[in-house]
């Protein structure tokens, strides 16, 4: 029996919520199932990011019913690493989990996950065998992980989401980043620790509803984690910057030679071109570096809360 086995600690399971009102119940029922025979000293946090279902009344019934689940609102639609991080925030067990909400991401393989952390890992992270999705969105995700892990700098594993399990110890240590853009999947590969890969089943979204990541928010979160984490895309700038007058400085050297050693006749129209394509590497150039610097300070000095909580529930006052 898992009882047996597994030191019982204090768990809390943090949950983005958006858009999925009809799944709450049974989520909440199964992640209960999971941790009962474990555990009674247990936390649900279902973190509702403006979703514009009637979610949050489903969580105020639930946590009505039981003080160990709750809710926190948000004031408006933040985006689900910064729901995540509100709950992390939140959050005080010894063990933290973070899942989805669609029920994709199985609550039973919470056990082996527990299992494995008691082997001396900090971090067990759970490994999506077997994508419940379409061959085009699975091909999509895996040249988008490919393409981040490139520009960021981390290497990400496309079946790997936001299913985690983290020791408090890596909750405290994320929670002293100050990043402003925060990329959780990222992140962990930051702080270190010891880390361990399980492998779970990806389940059917059972409302029949297609995710509400879709390819937009997908492709602006690459773009903030990608500034986030690396400099690599200014850099590529600047390197593309440099090519540009590297090709006209040879394009020029060799219409210099064909003016002087042959007959051929050299248009003004292509100096001036080539004047142009110089210039502009050089503007490219210097613009790169300063974003570099400038990106940086930017982010830093505006100083805005990553999440504005508008009501909780089963939560002590802010």
């Amino acid at each position: 029996m898992i009882a047996e086995t597994i030191h019982q600690p204090f768990i809390s399971v943090i949950s983005p919520v958006y858009g999925a009102s009809s799944l709450l119940e049974e989520l909440v029922h199964r992640i209960q199932e999971t941790l009962q025979p474990i555990t009674p000293d247990y936390e649900i946090l279902l973190v509702e990011d403006a979703s514009p279902d009637d979610s949050w009344q489903v969580i105020e019934a639930l946590a009505a019913k039981d003080r160990r689940i709750k809710g926190i609102r948000l004031s408006r639609n933040f985006g689900q690493q910064y729901a995540i991080n509100c709950g992390l925030d939140h959050a005080s067990g010894e063990w933290v989990f973070t899942l989805d909400c669609d029920l994709q991401d199985n609550p039973a393989d919470m056990v082996k996950m527990l299992e494995k952390a008691q082997q001396g890992y900090d971090i067990v992270l759970l490994s999506r065998k077997h994508r419940q999705d379409n061959m085009i969105k699975k091909l999509f995700s895996r040249l988008f992980y490919k393409i981040l892990s490139y520009l960021s700098g981390v290497h990400l594993d496309s079946s790997i989401a936001n299913y985690c399990l983290y020791h408090q110890t890596i909750v405290t240590s994320m929670a002293t980043m100050h990043d402003f853009n925060r990329y959780y999947p990222a992140m962990i590969h930051w702080v270190g620790f010891r880390k361990a890969i399980v492998e779970g089943i990806h389940l059917k979204r059972k409302d029949g509803k297609d995710s509400s990541y879709n390819f937009a928010k997908r492709l602006n979160l690459a773009f903030q984690t990608i500034l986030a984490f690396s400099n690599k895309p200014l850099l590529l700038t600047v390197y593309l910057g440099l090519s540009i007058v590297l090709i006209a400085g040879i394009m020029a050297m060799s219409l210099v030679v064909a003016y002087i050693f042959s007959t051929i006749k050299v248009s003004g129209w292509m100096s001036l071109f080539i004047s142009i394509w110089f210039l502009s590497g050089i503007i490219i150039t210097v613009l790169g570096m300063v974003g570099l610097y400038l990106g940086k300070t930017y982010e830093s000095v505006k100083n805005r809360p990553r999440y504005i909580v508008m009501n909780r529930l089963n939560l002590p006052p802010a």
